[in-house]
Formats: structure tokens, C-alpha cells, sequence
């Protein structure tokens, strides 16, 4: 169906309205949202070291390397490339004994998925986590995998969530590829990493990251439809995405103000024209009334 002006309007005043509600989330740090204040401080000892190794390196629209192998929840090898081809998906480098931040990260990951009614994994996007640590097991990764897909609870969705382990090298061109630089430290046994999801295109390429733990479900929606080129999401989604720019230091969507003046002044010309017809045919339709008048 083609767009009214009046569907226009309606998209571009959600647009303006979203820009201006208050997100109490809070923001990410630009290196992923890697927490050193309680947790991964005293996880890694206060091993400044280890700490100023973690960054995230956004390598927007780099192809990811899809034919790494790895094995998945059944213990099968399966290529990085099987889970791509239709769908957007959604990427966690995790590690699954992790004993705090990565939790954070899925669960983060898991709220927003269950806030967004519209899309749903399985159906319009799937999600895959590869696991940082070579020692573990697809034993590990299947106890992760039906936890969240347990979880998640929408009818047909299971076949969206994959959670991977793999060899050294492959997760080393994984991680490099996407960014994504870790440090594991011997004296604790733990991995020293940053926080973030990607999202990447249905032929491989990353999209967009959302930075941090709590992900902000309008921004995750407008990176799925971004990833798809719009072909899922409504027309307000298309419009709200035209009228916001995405920072990818904060990881987070900001309102166009340049943008959003050029939509409110097609939407202004629109209204003159419309006010400008109306007010032509209610001139017209007085003009032709007055002859009978005047007869009687």
C-alpha cells in the first residue's frame, strides 16, 4: 500500500516523540561497556595490564569470515556461513563459565529480544554466540542454549539460537575480524573482555554494535531493520531510521535534526497544498451557487 501523508505524519511525530523519552539506561563507554569498577576489577586482580588490552573495534560493514568451522550444541561441526543467508543475525562473543559480565551480556541480550514483540528469533533474525575459551564443551554450550531458549519462550523460535565452541583459531580470526580484543589471565583462569552484541547482514557483513549490557530495544529493532536494508519493520520503523543517526561510540541512535527538519517541511508544504485545495474548492463550489441564488 502506498504511504498517505497522513501515514507520513504519523511516522515523522513517533520519530520526534522517540527522540525525546527519557532512556534511563545507561550509556556505554566507547570500549564496549567493559566493566572495571566491581566485577571484572576484582576478576582480574586490578591487572591494569590485562584491562588496557580490552577495546572494541568497530569494523563496520567488514565481511565476516563465514567459513570457519566450529562445532555446535550436538557436538557437530557446522560452518559460521550455516546461520547466514536469509536472516539478519545477531553475534555474542561469550565465553560460558564466564562468571559474570557474559551472563550480563546474554541477559542484556534476552531483555530486549522479549521487548520487541515484532520480531522474533527464528522467524525474522537468529542469534549466535561463540564461546572465547577453546577448553569448553558442546555440552556447555548446549546448557546455555536451551537456558535461553527456555527463556525466551516464543512458539517456533529454537531454531534461532546457536551457541558455538570452537578452536583457538578460529575464535582468534572471529574475534579479530569483528573487533573484539580479550585477554585471558592465568592467575585468575578467567577471561578479561569487553561487552557488546553486533549485527550483522544476512550475507555477512557487520551492521551495527550495540555496546554495553542493557540494550536499548528501539535500538536493537532499528539495527535489525538496517541490517535487512528495511525489508522487515514498518513504515515507521524505515521513517524513524531516516530521521536518526546511530553514534557508534555511545552505540546508540540520536536524533537527525537536519533530517528531521527536511521531513517537517515536506510535511508543511503538504499541509499549505492541502489547506490550499480545500480552500480553492469550497471557493469554486460558492461560485457556482451564486447564479441559482440570485434567479429566485
Amino acid at each position: 500500500m502506498k504511504p498517505t501523508p497522513v501515514s507520513i505524519a504519523w511516522a515523522a511525530l513517533v520519530a520526534l516523540l522517540c527522540s525525546l523519552a527519557n532512556d534511563a539506561r545507561a550509556t556505554p563507554d566507547a570500549r564496549g561497556g567493559f566493566e572495571v569498577r566491581e566485577g571484572e576489577r576484582g576478576a582480574v586482580q586490578g591487572r591494569e595490564e590485562i584491562l588496557e588490552k580490552i577495546d572494541i573495534q568497530q569494523n563496520l560493514d567488514a565481511r565476516l569470515p563465514l567459513e570457519l568451522e566450529f562445532r555446535d550444541a550436538a557436538g557437530e561441526t557446522v560452518r559460521l556461513g550455516d546461520f547466514f543467508g536469509e536472516k539478519p543475525v545477531v553475534l555474542a562473543l561469550v565465553y560460558y563459565e564466564c562468571p559474570m559480565l557474559c551472563t550480563m551480556v546474554l541477559n542484556g541480550a534476552l531483555r530486549a529480544f522479549n521487548t520487541v514483540d515484532e520480531l522474533s528469533v527464528g522467524r525474522d533474525f537468529d542469534v549466535v554466540a561463540v564461546s572465547i575459551d577453546p577448553r569448553e564443551t558442546p555440552e556447555l554450550a548446549a546448557e546455555k542454549q536451551q537456558m535461553y531458549q527456555s527463556r525466551y519462550r516464543r512458539e517456533g523460535s529454537k531454531s534461532g539460537w546457536h551457541f558455538l565452541v570452537g578452536e583457538q583459531a578460529a575464535i582468534d580470526t572471529l574475534a579479530e575480524r569483528v573487533g573484539f580484543s580479550y585477554e585471558f589471565d592465568e592467575e585468575t583462569d578467567q577471561f578479561a573482555h569487553p561487552s557488546a552484541i553486533m549485527v550483522a547482514t544476512p550475507d555477512g557483513h557487520l551492521s551495527q554494535y550495540l555496546l554495553g549490557i542493557d540494550y536499548d530495544p528501539r535500538a536493537l529493532r532499528l539495527a535489525l531493520v538496517r541490517a535487512t536494508d528495511g525489508r522487515i519493520g514498518s513504515l515507521v520503523d524505515r521513517v524513524i531510521l531516516y530521521c536518526f543517526n546511530y553514534n557508534p561510540l555511545e552505540g546508540k541512535y540520536s536524533l537527525a535534526i537536519m533530517r528531521l527538519l527536511r521531513v517537517a517541511g515536506v510535511l508543511t508544504v503538504l499541509g499549505l497544498l492541502a489547506f490550499a485545495g480545500t480552500s480553492l474548492w469550497r471557493d469554486r463550489r460558492r461560485a457556482s451557487a451564486a447564479p441559482k441564488e440570485s434567479t429566485t
